[in-house]
């Protein structure tokens, strides 16, 4: 099937203040162009209340990369049509021709926004009814065996037959900056939640052991960050407080976590101490079995 553009939705940004909202939104489309014509994508992006659209000359891997670009929830590839019963009617139609047989079942999901002379059980109940008369197939509500999503959305109306989960999250810049300690894989693991949370990383790399690690980390999550690399010649307490003063981190983040180690709790309110900001430790009740699974998931 041919798409028109791909939808991208996303979650916690629509409950901010509408001036923050609007910042979040262009900071999340910022992200997104500059990760796609870092990947040499040709593009065109617009946005209306909830939504933005991307149009692109590579489909596949463009869903491929937004999938990992934080602060989105969900995308579809997806035709984009009139907003008019008989047309949707017909690309309903068009579309599940081939798909749809009386061996399998379906179900409209019906989505609209604006003005209409119909309501969302209106175009349901219509097209519902030609989609069995032409395919001999079954509506299921639950479980069906596909599902046709139909968003109408004013003058315009989108038909697509997934959604792909993103990362969700907040738009990488959104929150301060925060330098994260790297001296185990699972320090990493603990940057990957913060910069979830929109935050703005600095890296200091503590264990060069951990390099390939962490630009295999970047390079999947599509983060653009400074690295600094721990110079043997110089104190590390000097060196971690002039990255904090150059790069106006407001925290330290560290990979520390509760393992039987009763020395954990005075290793951070030692950290604390030795430079005067607030130390996250975004991982400190997870047991090993679970940062194990949870790197794994993010791709180390």
């Amino acid at each position: 099937m041919k798409y028109d553009l791909i939808i991208i939705r996303y979650g916690e940004i629509a409950l901010k203040s509408k001036y923050t909202r609007n910042q979040f939104e262009n900071k999340l489309i910022n992200n997104i162009k500059k990760n796609l014509k870092s990947s040499n994508i040709n593009y065109e992006v617009s946005k209306e209340w909830g939504r933005i659209y991307l149009k692109t000359d590579n489909n596949k891997k463009s869903i491929e990369i937004l999938k990992n670009i934080f602060g989105i929830v969900s995308i579809s590839p997806a035709i984009k049509i009139e907003t008019n019963i008989e047309k949707i009617t017909k690309k309903c139609l068009s579309i599940t021709k081939n798909k749809l047989s009386k061996k399998n079942s379906f179900a409209l999901r019906v989505n609209r926004v604006g003005k209409h002379n119909f309501t969302s059980i209106d175009i349901a109940n219509i097209i519902g009814k030609e989609i069995v008369l032409k395919t001999k197939s079954n509506v299921k509500l639950k479980s069906p065996d596909y599902e046709i999503f139909i968003d109408i959305r004013n003058e315009h109306t989108y038909i697509f037959l997934e959604k792909i989960y993103g990362s969700g999250g907040m738009p990488i810049g959104t929150q301060g900056n925060i330098l994260i300690i790297i001296n185990e894989k699972k320090s990493i693991l603990a940057a990957w939640y913060l910069i979830r949370r929109g935050c703005n990383p600095v890296f200091y790399l503590k264990n060069n052991l951990q390099k390939n690690n962490l630009n295999k980390f970047m390079k999947k999550w599509f983060i653009d960050a400074k690295i600094y690399e721990k110079n043997p010649e110089i104190n590390e307490i000097i060196e971690i407080k002039k990255i904090i003063k150059n790069e106006n981190c407001q925290s330290i983040v560290t990979g520390h976590n509760i393992d039987n180690n009763d020395e954990i709790i005075t290793n951070i309110k030692q950290i604390k101490n030795n430079f005067g900001i607030t130390v996250l430790t975004p991982i400190i009740m997870m047991e090993q079995k679970n940062i194990n699974k949870n790197l794994k998931e993010i791709g180390l």
